[in-house]
């Protein structure tokens, strides 16, 4: 592991045990064996580092999304509704084993709204890419992908990032976002069409 790999490491153990605004930078240069003055070399801030550990989280569910959209074994229809059930899923399940990180991700959509929209455009090319794919399959029969994959994604942001929108348990936010993607695709889904 790189020094930089080592910081970040460290850094997300104290933040998941003590939380992001509880730990120090301090204590993240001495979890590291490390002068804080050697730490800023690395990092310039505590929210650097936040933001390092949220983008390598983000990177992962990025490339399960793409693996979603390139598994031809799926139509239109199924990568759509498999992407936007792995998001619940997986976002559920992070926030859920590591509650403290809920305040990590909420300072850093606050202090750092251009990372945040950076994330949400990212996304926006993997809903963009499956909606291409069902205009030209005819599975789907939208004028602009761009529009209509941001107002799905729009449509699916309480899945997306649920513990930030409300305290539902897994079952029920499933039901909820099982309704809106059913609602969606009457939308999508051209009439007569077999999906």
């Amino acid at each position: 592991m790189s020094v930089r790999e080592q910081i970040v490491e460290a850094a997300r153990d104290l933040f998941e045990h003590y939380g992001y605004g509880k730990t120090t930078m301090a204590e993240i240069a001495s979890a590291c064996k490390m002068s804080p003055g050697n730490l800023y070399r690395y990092f310039p801030s505590k929210l650097d580092i936040a933001e390092e550990i949220a983008a390598k989280r983000m990177n992962d569910l990025i490339r399960e999304g793409h693996e979603v959209t390139d598994d031809t074994s799926l139509s239109p229809v199924e990568k759509l509704q498999t992407y936007l059930r792995q998001g619940l899923s997986k976002t559920f399940t992070l926030l859920d084993d590591d509650p403290k990180i809920h305040d990590m991700a909420q300072i850093i959509a606050h202090e750092r709204p251009a990372f945040a929209n950076d994330q949400l455009a990212r996304e926006r090319e993997i809903i963009k890419k499956i909606l291409i794919e069902g205009n030209l399959s005819g599975a789907f029969k939208i004028k602009d992908a761009d529009l209509m994959a941001e107002m799905i994604q729009c449509a699916t942001m309480k899945f997306k990032y649920p513990q930030l929108w409300s305290a539902l348990p897994l079952n029920e936010l499933e039901r909820e976002l099982e309704g809106v993607i059913e609602l969606m695709l009457y939308g999508l889904v051209p009439e007569g069409s077999p999906n």
